[in-house]
């Protein structure tokens, strides 16, 4: 059964990606795999001129399937010392074993007809992964969204494939789910999709369409406010800022120098108490 992209699963991973939130305890372990991958970017960067896929794409699916091992095959982590035996099997199918990783990497770029062309947008990176990965979840048991995904955010919880067509629904996933390290890559301003371009300050935000009335307005601070009525005010205003194109941020009640970047972007201003909107004034 094929799975299209259609505009309701569109709707579907942006929704998802929106309100994405990283379990605490679970953020030093996406942290250090950020870092890992934004190490090896220039290696990633080979598949993009070869390929045309986005570096992001190819890290994330190689932190899936071979947790960034680059003595593995990006297809499904068997050594690069012989054709792969996993599914997809005999890959690549030209060529003579070793197989440097960069050709191994372009074969299975190749292999899913992944290029340039293909649908770089947010939802359509989000389906590619799914589509990396397999429909296995969303047809069979669609009460869990895939861990491949979502592991490590409050999106999943348990159930997962313990071996081949074997399921069971208290088993939890270990590994952090690929759309989870793509969401705090773009909280950290690392990636950007096609369809999502950040908006500039002052020019671009009059065409800015925000998705909720505008909340009141904290003060610029790097720490979380002790009074809970304030910290809930920031993080209004973090998920309102997070409605407008190429804007992703942290939801967390503390509104520092991100979030009133991001505030500028939208509005022309930086937040209240902001040393830098001082500056520019000057």
């Amino acid at each position: 059964m094929a799975i299209s992209l259609n505009a309701p699963l569109r709707r579907e991973y942006e929704q998802l990606f929106e309100t994405c939130r990283i379990r605490p305890t679970k953020l030093p372990h996406v942290e250090q795999t950020i870092n890992r991958l934004v190490d090896q970017r220039p290696r990633y960067e080979e598949v993009v001129n070869r390929q045309g896929v986005p570096w992001v794409f190819v890290a994330l699916v190689h932190n899936m399937e071979a947790s960034g091992n680059f003595s593995c095959h990006l297809h499904n982590g068997d050594p690069l010392t012989a054709r792969t035996v996993q599914v997809p099997a005999g890959r690549p199918k030209h060529g003579s074993p070793p197989y440097s990783w960069e050709e191994s990497a372009a074969d299975a770029m190749a292999l899913k007809r992944l290029g340039a062309s293909t649908d770089w947008s947010l939802a359509g990176m989000l389906y590619q992964l799914e589509r990396y990965n397999g429909w296995g979840y969303r047809m069979y048991h669609p009460h869990v969204l895939s861990p491949y995904l979502w592991s490590f955010s409050e999106h999943y919880i348990s159930g997962r494939y313990v071996a081949d067509g074997r399921w069971s629904d208290t088993a939890v996933s270990q590994q952090c789910g690929a759309a989870v390290v793509l969401r705090r890559m773009a909280e950290h301003g690392l990636v950007e999709f096609a369809d999502q371009p950040r908006v500039s300050p002052a020019t671009d935000s009059a065409s800015a369409e925000p998705t909720s009335t505008e909340p009141l307005v904290p003060r610029h601070s790097m720490r979380r406010a002790s009074r809970q009525a304030e910290a809930e005010r920031a993080e209004q205003l973090q998920r309102w800022l997070n409605t407008f194109p190429g804007i992703f941020l942290k939801v967390d009640g503390a509104p520092g120098d991100r979030t009133s970047d991001a505030y500028r972007r939208v509005t022309g201003h930086y937040l209240p108490g902001d040393p830098r909107q001082q500056e520019s004034r000057a």
